[in-house]
């Protein structure tokens, strides 16, 4: 709707810039997409878009690739330059520009069905359907089709059924994905045991905490008519907790050293127990890039889904319900994304996905 509106203004020489605005859309509704921004450069401003998807880079005058990983290992312009270019540099980007996946070569036979009657939520029209049990189902179409009122209306408080989808995750500016997944607290009993300390130290909402920011690690400012202004703790200096308990370590890092550990090094670096499973449950959905402590309202609502994902992979459930579970991810990590999926589906589970990827 904004674009629509600039695209009738008379202004020219603006700068602007998208942020995955092809999130949700079909490929049909990309092409649709993609010729708004080109009208948009075409009226004599400066389009810059940040975006995953092959079909809005293929339409670039010049690509950025950052990289070359994510997170810590993040950062670095990989590449600077046109499309051709880019498919040539041998960056994981430019590998994976043409990258689709293969069909399999033997579909699932489903174990039975899990039935949709009349359903009539928004647009849909009495629209009656068996989704298969015991496979991966994919429901697309084009957006505004009526694939999440389908799913969502229909599914959502059947017993056995989880839905996991972007909604925001209920909880404070304390909360993190440690918090949230239960990794804290095997961390803080494995702190506890190795210095002969209560655990409720290791805890930024409990004694530990620092007394200044009370555990946040940031000052909040409250500037009335303006907007507030976070700072960095000048006690702890954003660590969280008191000198006291950053003196208490394991195997040479304190607390703070930890919950600023991306998924991945975490997972080396707590080889066993339950904080190696729920680490290996949180990069096995695209998460290893995450830092233990990052707060959960800094989080894309594809980030949000992935997390409550790796959270209900530690359930007994029979049918996941996820919606555009790849929203936000790299080419790559769709691939990885995937193959979860088949392991959940052939463990037992069936995964059904609104999705407008294609498949």
């Amino acid at each position: 709707m904004k674009m629509v509106r600039h695209l009738g203004s008379s202004l020219s020489d603006v700068t602007y810039v998208f942020d995955e605005p092809t999130v949700g859309l079909h490929p049909h509704d990309i092409a649709r997409m993609n010729d708004l921004l080109l009208r948009l450069r075409d009226k004599g401003n400066t389009v810059l878009v940040v975006e995953h998807k092959p079909e809005t880079i293929a339409i670039a005058d010049h690509v950025v690739d950052l990289g070359p990983g994510a997170g810590t290992a993040g950062g670095h312009v990989c590449y600077s330059g046109d499309v051709a270019g880019l498919r040539r540099s041998g960056t994981l980007t430019g590998r994976h520009l043409d990258h689709r996946v293969g069909l399999r070569g033997e579909v699932r036979r489903p174990t039975g069905h899990l039935p949709i009657r009349n359903a009539d939520l928004h647009n849909l029209r009495d629209v009656s359907v068996d989704v298969p049990l015991g496979v991966l189902t994919v429901v697309t179409g084009v957006a505004g089709s009526g694939k999440s009122s389908l799913i969502h209306g229909s599914l959502r408080r059947r017993a056995g059924v989880v839905i996991v989808d972007q909604s925001p995750i209920r909880g404070s500016r304390r909360s993190n994905p440690a918090t949230y997944s239960g990794l804290l607290d095997p961390i803080r009993a494995a702190f506890a045991k190795a210095n002969g300390v209560k655990a409720a130290l290791f805890s930024a909402n409990s004694e530990g905490a620092c007394p200044a920011c009370k555990g946040i690690g940031l000052i909040y400012t409250d500037l009335a008519m303006m907007a507030g202004v976070a700072t960095v703790c000048e006690k702890c200096e954003g660590r969280r907790f008191t000198a006291e308990v950053l003196t208490y370590t394991l195997r040479g890092k304190n607390i703070s050293d930890v919950l600023a550990m991306p998924v991945t090094e975490a997972y080396d670096f707590f080889p066993s127990g339950s904080a190696h499973v729920i680490l290996g449950r949180l990069a096995d959905v695209c998460l290893g890039y995450l830092s233990l402590g990052q707060p959960l309202n800094t989080l894309s609502g594809g980030e949000r889904q992935r997390l409550k994902l790796a959270i209900h992979m530690a359930e007994k459930t029979s049918t996941y319900v996820l919606d555009e579970p790849t929203t936000g991810l790299h080419l790559a990590d769709v691939d990885q994304l995937l193959a979860l999926l088949d392991r959940l589906v052939d463990a037992g589970n069936r995964s059904s996905s609104s999705s407008t990827i294609r498949r």
